[in-house]
C-alpha cells in the first residue's frame, strides 16, 4: 500500500470556534471575547471552508469530528448540525463516527446540551478544571463547582460518552488536596456514566496574564519534584480506579479513549477549519501543513473572498513528518508504531531515530523497544521532552 493511500484512508475533521465569554488567564489558545456573533454568517463561512477541503480530499473516509475552541458550546446548535450534516455529505463515514464538542459547565451552556445531542454530537468534553470554588476563581473560570457537578450529571443524561478536564499542580496544592479532588472527580464521572478524564499540569504560557503575574511573583507553582509527585499520584489513583493513562494527560476506561486525538497523535491525516485551525493532509504530492488565519474577522473576509481562510500551506518533507509522528506517537502509552511511521512517510526508522540513544534510553529504563514499537515507561513519561530530543538527535 502506498504512503498516499495510507495517509488519506481516514480523515479527521477539526472545527475551531474562536469565541469565549471571557479569556482565562492561563489560556494561550486562539480565543476571543466579542459582544455579538452573526450565526448565519459564521455557519456559511464554516460550510464554505469545509466544502473547499472536501474538494481537495474527495477520496477520504471521515474518521471523527472535533469541535474545539474557544468555547464551542457557545455555537448555535443549528450551526453544529449543519457542519456535521455537510461533513457526512462530503465524505463517507465510519459507522460509529465519533463527534466531540468541548463545552463549559456554565448554566447557559448546559441548557444547550440536549440541542447539541440532537445536532449529532455524541461525545462531550467539559472544561471543569477544578471542583473547588477558590481554585476556579484563581483560574479565571466563570462557573462554580456546583454548576460543574450539575453540568456533568446533565451531560451524562444526554451523551453516549463524556469526558472532563482538570488542572493540577496549582499554587500551594498538596498531595492530599489533589488526591481528594481527584477521587471526588472519579466518583462524579462514574455516577454520570462517563469514562474519560484529562488531567493537565498548570503551565505558564507566553502572552497570557498568568505569565505577567507569575513574573511579578504574584503566585508560585510547585517545584519539579513536587510536580512529579503529583503526576505520579495522578497515574496511581486513576489506574486503580480503572482509568489508566493512554496518553500523557489522558485517562480512560477501555474503549473510551478519544479516537479523534489518538488519530492525530498517530500522525494520520486531519482537516482543520475555522480561525487558527491547523491541518495535516496528503494532497497527492506528500504531506502538507495547513494553518488558517487566527483573527476571526480576517478569517471571515478571506473565506468570503477565496473560499477558505488559509494563512499558510507548506509541504512537509518526509523526514519532518516522521519527526512529528515521533513526537506525538511517544505521547501515547501504546507508543510509537515504527512500521506505520515508515509506511506513511517512506523514511526508514534509523534515518530518523538515533539507534545509539534508543539503546541508551532503554538501558536507563526510560523506554521499551521492540521490533515494531517504541514506548515510554512511567519513569520516561516524566521526561518525555528529553527523550524525544535524544531520539531525534
Amino acid at each position: 500500500m502506498s504512503a498516499s493511500k495510507i495517509a488519506s484512508a481516514d480523515l479527521a475533521l477539526y472545527v475551531h470556534w474562536p469565541f469565549c465569554v471571557s479569556k482565562c488567564p492561563y489560556c494561550d489558545f486562539n480565543s476571543h471575547v466579542v459582544d455579538h456573533v452573526d450565526d448565519a454568517v459564521w455557519q456559511n463561512a464554516l460550510l464554505t471552508e469545509l466544502a473547499f477541503e472536501a474538494g481537495r480530499n474527495p477520496h477520504a473516509k471521515l474518521h471523527s469530528i472535533f469541535f474545539g475552541g474557544g468555547t464551542p458550546s457557545l455555537m448555535n446548535p443549528d450551526t453544529t448540525a449543519a457542519v456535521i450534516e455537510a461533513a457526512k455529505r462530503h465524505w463517507p463515514t465510519q459507522k460509529d463516527v465519533e463527534i466531540t464538542l468541548e463545552a463549559n459547565p456554565g448554566t447557559v451552556d448546559a441548557e444547550r446540551f440536549s440541542a447539541f445531542r440532537q445536532a449529532g454530537v455524541n461525545r462531550l468534553s467539559l472544561g471543569v478544571q477544578s471542583l473547588d470554588d477558590t481554585q476556579l476563581e484563581f483560574l479565571g473560570r466563570r462557573h462554580s463547582a456546583r454548576e460543574a457537578r450539575h453540568a456533568i450529571k446533565l451531560a451524562g443524561q444526554n451523551f453516549d460518552r463524556l469526558s472532563f478536564d482538570l488542572i493540577y499542580a496549582r499554587p500551594d496544592q498538596t498531595n492530599l488536596q489533589w488526591q481528594k479532588e481527584l477521587e471526588d472527580a472519579v466518583g462524579i464521572l462514574f455516577d454520570a456514566g462517563g469514562g474519560h478524564l484529562s488531567c493537565y499540569q498548570l503551565t505558564i504560557e507566553d502572552n497570557t496574564p498568568f505569565k505577567t503575574e507569575y513574573a511579578k511573583g504574584a503566585f508560585h507553582l510547585p517545584d519539579d519534584d513536587h510536580g512529579s509527585n503529583l503526576f505520579d499520584l495522578t497515574q496511581e489513583i486513576l489506574q486503580e480506579a480503572g482509568l489508566p493513562a493512554y496518553e500523557v494527560s489522558s485517562h480512560a476506561k477501555e474503549g473510551d479513549a478519544c479516537r479523534h486525538n489518538v488519530h492525530v497523535w498517530q500522525g494520520r491525516a486531519y482537516v482543520g477549519i475555522g480561525p487558527g485551525a491547523h491541518g495535516r493532509l496528503d494532497l497527492g504530492s506528500g504531506a502538507h501543513a495547513t494553518q488558517r488565519l487566527k483573527p476571526p474577522q480576517q478569517w471571515l473576509e478571506r473565506v468570503k473572498k477565496h473560499g477558505h481562510g488559509s494563512q499558510s500551506e507548506t509541504k512537509v518533507s518526509a523526514r519532518d513528518r516522521a519527526m512529528e509522528i515521533v513526537m506525538t506517537g511517544l505521547r501515547l502509552t501504546r507508543g510509537l508504531d515504527l512500521d506505520a511511521m515508515e509506511q506513511v512517510t517512506g523514511i526508514e526508522r534509523f534515518d530518523v531515530l538515533s539507534e545509539h540513544n534508543l539503546a541508551m534510553l532503554e538501558s536507563e529504563g526510560l523506554i521499551v523497544v521492540s521490533s515494531a514499537n517504541v514506548r515510554t515507561t512511567p519513569k520516561g513519561r516524566l521526561v518525555l521532552n528529553s527523550i524525544v530530543s535524544a531520539l531525534l538527535s
